[in-house]
């Protein structure tokens, strides 16, 4: 049997698969089920900064609804259900000790003195490292691209300094050059890179004629556009490569391996096929690895990487050109009489 095991930050994991941030935590049972199938790391759940605000307001409208009351009267104060962020940490250790794999905590703030406050007090229940989501979304004309990656980059080395785990990188593709900002914050002394975060999108409904956020998973092909950028940052960073979104089967996990990924996570293939199908992967990648004869996950790694390929144009431009004179393929496949 092949060995499954690799290196994500510098911490060892005895497979690839990582469960990516995600509801699943709070259902111990099903975590346990996860873990007995063979899942290689956690992360868990994000703390956002707008939960974290949004819950001392509460917390202080509560609080203030009483206080011209009479002093004794302490029981008619409201039972607090959260303490700011408590109760996540709360659950992030126990998450910790719950299991036997690595957990890594998710961070999504917005203002650096809270990115770094949060940070270390996530250190502080003992994950392994931690994930940080950049995301910014322009809401005016006036702010210019180069000074929001100028500001996440500066929040990342603000992190890196604050905490002595590992710190991986979750980014969007939103970005005029993802190749050229993901290098700036491996500079910056970022351990890891998730490829990409998945944001959830307005939608309009016209028969109300209103906003809303339905509730999507991915589809199994949003991973093309991660194995793109594996391939193209595999031997050019020092950090670690892991690929998310449309994670759905071995053959996916093995694709991301040859283009150059260490890790892959995966949530909404657990959401469709249940916790098993996490045994299934793992199993369907030994099968592969045996049948081609491969020892290890380093054996094939970053094999199709732009690094490594013979092929000069199959990361570029003229790779889309050849596939564009060729278009008339499709119409075999499907005809349209």
């Amino acid at each position: 049997m092949a060995d499954l095991s690799t290196t994500y930050m510098g911490i060892e994991l005895k497979n690839p698969l990582i469960l990516g941030a995600s509801n699943l935590v709070s259902k111990p049972e099903v975590i346990k089920q996860i873990e007995e199938a063979g899942i290689g790391a956690i992360v868990y759940r994000s703390l956002f900064e707008e939960q974290i605000q949004l819950e001392n307001l509460q917390m202080d409208e509560e609080l203030s609804e009483y206080e011209n009351r009479n002093a004794e009267m302490t029981n008619l104060f409201p039972g607090l259900e959260h303490a700011g962020p408590k109760e996540h940490l709360y659950n992030v250790e126990k998450l910790v000790k719950s299991v036997d794999v690595p957990v890594f905590a998710s961070l999504n703030a917005i203002y650096e003195p809270t990115w770094v406050e949060y940070a270390k007090e996530l250190e502080k229940t003992g994950v392994a490292g931690l994930e940080i989501n950049l995301y910014a979304v322009p809401g005016y004309f006036e702010v210019s691209g180069e000074s929001i990656e100028d500001k996440q980059v500066q929040i990342v080395k603000a992190v890196k300094k604050a905490v002595s785990i590992p710190v991986s990188v979750k980014i969007s593709l939103f970005y005029t050059n993802p190749l050229n900002f993901i290098k700036k914050i491996d500079e910056a002394g970022a351990d890891g890179y998730v490829l990409f975060n998945r944001f959830f999108q307005p939608e309009i409904d016209i028969d109300k004629e209103e906003y809303h956020y339905p509730w999507e998973l991915s589809n199994p092909k949003d991973h093309m556009i991660g194995l793109r950028y594996a391939g193209l940052l595999h031997g050019n960073l020092d950090g670690s490569v892991c690929v998310s979104r449309g994670i759905y089967d071995a053959n996916d996990v093995v694709k991301m391996i040859l283009a150059g990924a260490d890790v892959v996570q995966m949530v909404s293939t657990i959401y469709r096929n249940s916790p098993s199908v996490v045994s299934d992967i793992l199993m369907d990648l030994n099968k592969w690895m045996d049948d081609k004869g491969y020892k290890s996950l380093d054996d094939f790694r970053g094999k199709l990487s732009r690094k490594n390929m013979k092929d000069p144009f199959a990361y570029q431009r003229a790779q889309y050109v050849d596939i564009l004179t060729k278009s008339e393929e499709i119409f075999k496949k499907y005809p349209m009489v």
